[in-house]
């Protein structure tokens, strides 16, 4: 009897143990992962909240349907933060300190992650692939930071080096948001052309609520701009460049960073002949890249409505977060899960994109960017990926 209940004690205590050391990892259990993903579902972003987050969880149901990953099924919750920083901050504690979640997945906005970074961090939540393509989400280094795309100031920089080297520009400006978003673009654009040995012409910047931009591209046409970087985002895009057509003024090129290349400027009116520089394929249900097509397809079917751009981003995300849990194996820690995305090399993505790779030393996965032309109101790619 003695020998039983001796037998009984160290099988509980090894059991204690066993369930202490998975109870220390937060968000994880033998069949679970809890994830988050703070987003805009009703604010001025929620065009991309949306379709990311019904990305984001496509994916992750399309591998709970599988079997999950290592045994465990993921969980994905999805807090809505308006795109405001204050909102954002209350959504990013509750996933935290409620929820309990592992990481978060595709979160929106570059103010609204930089404002959930301390705390975040403090609680050991990695910060996997945000939308949102600011410096900040991958310097200065830290471990707990993976983002796998070009930034906005590569994007800019490798615009410039086109059009200045293949196109002959000469007189570059620059037209932006007075924003930390619009900043970057102006960053790029004066490292590019410093490098270069030449100087940015002229610069206007803007409200992200104004109307009427009659002024500013009459203060660049003045300059003789032959390029103009465009710091902007959807209506701030397409209202300036109809603007300076509508002036007669055509001998000069607009080209916007991958936050202007975008389903709704494609399509707008008058935008024929704009430029921006994409990250991936644009999802367009006839594309020429069967993946694409059926990427496409089975958005569609399973939501109702065709994905735009954010959903691609989306898509992605999880994918790459998918790969690292998996390289992390079944005892999934966070030291494991950070060997795991460390561990991806030559990542490819179904929509084209450029290879992604990390290490114990490099938190952004790539770097280039290609550039895409609007043409008969769709985004066409004209060029192989790009660098600086």
């Amino acid at each position: 009897m003695r020998q039983k209940l001796a037998i009984a004690a160290v099988a509980a205590l090894s059991a204690a143990i066993a369930t202490g050391a998975v109870a220390q990892t937060r968000g994880v259990s033998k069949t679970e992962i809890i994830l988050g993903m703070p987003t805009d579902l009703s604010g001025v972003a929620a065009t991309y909240g949306v379709s990311s987050s019904n990305a984001v969880r496509m994916r992750f149901d399309e591998l709970n349907d599988a079997g999950g990953i290592n045994g465990r099924k993921i969980k994905l919750i999805v807090e809505d933060q308006a795109y405001q920083v204050p909102k954002a901050v209350q959504a990013c504690n509750k996933l935290i300190n409620r929820d309990n979640v592992f990481a978060f997945v595709a979160p929106l906005g570059t103010p609204m992650n930089n404002a959930c970074f301390k705390d975040q961090f403090a609680a050991n939540v990695p910060n996997l692939f945000p939308l949102s393509a600011a410096r900040s989400m991958y310097e200065p280094f830290e471990r707990l930071k993976f983002y796998g795309a070009a930034s906005y100031v590569d994007q800019i920089r490798s615009a410039v080096q086109y059009f200045v080297k293949e196109k002959g520009k000469k007189a570059v400006c620059v037209m932006y948001q007075d924003t930390d978003f619009g900043k970057e673009i102006l960053i790029g654009a004066e490292m590019q052309t410093k490098q270069l040995g030449i100087k940015v012409v002229e610069t206007a910047a803007h409200k992200p609520t104004d109307q009427d931009f009659t002024a500013p591209i009459t203060k660049l046409k003045a300059a003789g701009c032959d390029l103009i970087l465009m710091g902007t985002i959807v209506r701030d895009s397409i209202v300036p460049y109809n603007t300076a057509r509508k002036m007669g003024w055509t001998d000069v090129d607009f080209v916007g960073s991958a936050a202007v290349y975008d389903l709704v400027v494609g399509a707008a009116q008058g935008m024929e002949g704009f430029y921006g520089m994409g990250l991936t394929e644009m999802p367009y249900a006839d594309s020429s890249v069967e993946s694409v097509k059926k990427f496409v397809a089975d958005y569609k079917k399973k939501y109702n409505i065709d994905p735009n751009i954010g959903a691609v981003y989306g898509y992605v995300a999880a994918d790459l977060t998918a790969v690292g849990l998996k390289n992390a194996g079944a005892d999934l820690t966070l030291d494991s899960f950070i060997k795991g995305m460390e561990a991806i090399k030559g990542y490819k993505d179904i929509f084209n994109g450029p290879e992604v790779s990390f290490s114990d030393k490099i938190r952004q996965g790539a770097s280039s960017s290609f550039l895409a032309q609007v043409k008969n109101g769709r985004w066409t790619r004209i060029t192989q990926p790009l660098g600086f």
